[in-house]
């Protein structure tokens, strides 16, 4: 078994990870040829990372440009501990406000709802105030790599 097998994540170990993890990293190919990368909070929505941002951000320039977006989930503290997920994906964007609006709603319910997910009034309207301005944008995945060093039992 070559050692890249040996520190892949298997699919289930890839969802716990996305699960606990709460801060993705978004790569896209900036005006000037280098990458753009600007951490994005997520959902998981049928295995796929979801994100959103204001319509007028450069990385949505950037995905008007060239859809495609390489993703980063990554946690440890040292090199034995690094465990993470990248996936080059292509973007979907979606623009319609009230499924925009529903994302954020979504979006709000996995960072700060109640134990059961569940958001204030006060939040539904902030994310209803911002839906106009903002975009979803579904990554569809395209490639996969992902790492647990964990996995190598103290041999690097």
């Amino acid at each position: 078994m070559s050692r890249r097998d040996q520190i892949a994540l298997t699919p289930d170990e890839i969802q716990a990870l996305l699960d606990e993890e709460r801060t993705v990293v978004c790569a896209t190919n900036g005006p000037r040829g280098f990458p753009h990368l600007m951490p994005l909070w997520y959902v998981v929505r049928d295995g796929e990372l979801w994100a959103w941002t204001y319509a007028k951000s450069q990385k949505m320039r950037n995905l008007e440009r060239d859809d495609r977006a390489t993703l980063q989930v990554e946690t440890g503290d040292s090199y034995e501990q690094l465990r993470g997920v990248m996936i080059e994906a292509r973007t979907r964007v979606v623009r319609d406000v009230e499924q925009v609006a529903a994302f954020g709603e979504d979006l709000y319910r996995r960072y700060a709802g109640d134990a059961e997910g569940k958001i204030g009034p006060e939040i539904v309207e902030m994310v209803r105030a911002q839906a106009p301005k903002r975009v979803a944008m579904q990554f569809v995945p395209e490639r996969t790599a992902s790492w647990d060093h964990r996995k190598l039992g103290g041999v690097y």
